[in-house]
């Protein structure tokens, strides 16, 4: 994997809209977005369900095509691919982690993580090794022959999490990918996803309804409401300010035992 130098772009979206019609009604649900997103940064997108958020990811994961605006990912605009070079973006560019795990029921573990390796027309003799590798480093190398239906929701996640990183992409997508699984499981896959974005400086853009989860592990937060951007704060900023907040609220005073408050 080509990895990016620190601080080039990895993603930047140019007045994006994502317009669609729903009866008589123009649905906006991308509405004028622009960001910019360096290499390496671990970013989440906040927002009220409705607001934006996922639009947003699919058009930056090539799923959707904008009404207007652009799209580019390390120098490549989206808006122009045809579908066959989007295609190869998918698959050599961006790794994708869903809530709900997308795991083919029929396929053991291992047969789930090598399949984008079939579509990249890897050799056969090297994708059971790449695979292995892949489930190991996310602690499921005792799981290789387990269908998914088999494993706990923890363990599905950390499937499709390795069948995300087994091309090495640049760009990781992730939508609500803790939103199926208990605060214990959740913390274990941030943490993962954590240690990716840091040891191999790979870049990470994550939907969140979470506040709280995207200050412990983004470093950036892009909040959108009805399909616009309406903030962008890094969570130091934020945690800074919640502290602030915290220590100006006046102290209640105490009621003396025995009086009526």
């Amino acid at each position: 994997m080509e990895i990016s130098g620190p601080g080039s772009l990895a993603v930047r979206t140019e007045n994006v809209c994502r317009h669609y019609q729903m009866g008589e009604a123009l649905v906006r649900a991308v509405d004028g977005i622009s960001i910019d997103i360096r290499a390496g940064e671990f970013v989440a997108l906040l927002g009220a369900s409705g607001s934006g958020k996922s639009s947003l990811l699919n058009l930056v994961a090539g799923l959707d095509r904008p009404t207007s605006g652009a799209v580019i990912v390390h120098g490549n605009n989206l808006a122009v691919l045809s579908r066959e070079q989007l295609a190869k973006y998918r698959l050599h560019t961006v790794g994708m982690v869903f809530q709900s795990f997308n795991l083919i029921p029929s396929m053991s573990l291992l047969e789930n993580v090598e399949l984008p390796l079939r579509f990249a027309e890897i050799d056969r003799s090297e994708r059971s090794s790449l695979a292995r590798r892949s489930l190991e480093r996310v602690g499921l190398s005792g799981r290789l022959a387990h269908r998914p239906m088999e494993l706990s929701g923890g363990e599905q996640q950390r499937a499709s999490l390795a069948r995300a990183l087994i091309n090495r992409p640049k760009l990781l997508l992730a939508d609500e990918p803790t939103g199926n699984l208990d605060s214990r499981t959740g913390t274990e896959i941030m943490e993962l996803i954590r240690s990716f974005n840091q040891s191999l400086n790979m870049t990470v853009l994550m939907v969140t309804h979470e506040q709280a989860l995207a200050e412990k592990y983004a470093g950036r937060m892009l909040q959108l409401a009805d399909g616009k951007l309406i903030d962008d704060v890094s969570s130091r900023d934020a945690r800074t300010d919640d502290a602030t907040n915290m220590s100006s609220e006046p102290m209640k005073a105490s009621t003396p035992r025995g009086e009526a408050p």
